[in-house]
């Protein structure tokens, strides 16, 4: 039988758990621990020093990420071109403006450019959230099981 919504021609997709390690390498982030999220439209990294500001005539952001929920006291200073300002409701269910980037993720083998809302998660476990968007058609989830990428890469 014929499905419209059929997989078959698509390329393998890369099985992964609900928590994954992640690298955002333009930004100067490497293995920052991700909640994967299947309810969430956006993804979201916790930005702290949130500062907007004009870099050759283009709206840019800094900001100050811990990758590290263990380690505080250790800090990446970030910068990137601002790519859009969108409201967002959040888990709470209260809406708030958020400044967006596009960036390069590398979970495992997967390389791809993704749009990430920066916003204060200080309250949450986890410093980044990785929504539908983000994963498109390039991942399974396996809720049961975390850190599946970062074992499948070597």
């Amino acid at each position: 039988m014929s499905n419209s919504n059929s997989h078959s021609a698509q390329a393998p997709r890369l099985v992964i758990g609900n928590l994954e390690l992640c690298s955002l390498p333009e930004l100067g982030i490497k293995d920052v621990e991700v909640r994967i999220d299947t309810g969430a439209k956006t993804s979201s990294l916790h930005a702290d020093n949130l500062q907007r500001y004009q870099h050759q005539g283009k709206p840019w952001v800094s900001f100050d990420l811990h990758p590290d929920v263990y380690n505080l006291s250790q800090t990446v200073s970030c910068s990137a071109p601002l790519y859009d300002s969108r409201k967002v409701k959040s888990s709470n269910g209260e809406t708030e403006r958020r400044s967006v980037i596009r960036t390069l993720l590398k979970m495992g083998p997967l390389e791809r450019m993704i749009e990430l809302t920066l916003t204060d998660r200080q309250d949450m476990s986890y410093p980044m959230l990785l929504g539908r968007e983000g994963m498109a058609d390039k991942v399974l989830v396996d809720p049961s099981a975390s850190f599946l990428a970062s074992v499948e890469s070597g």
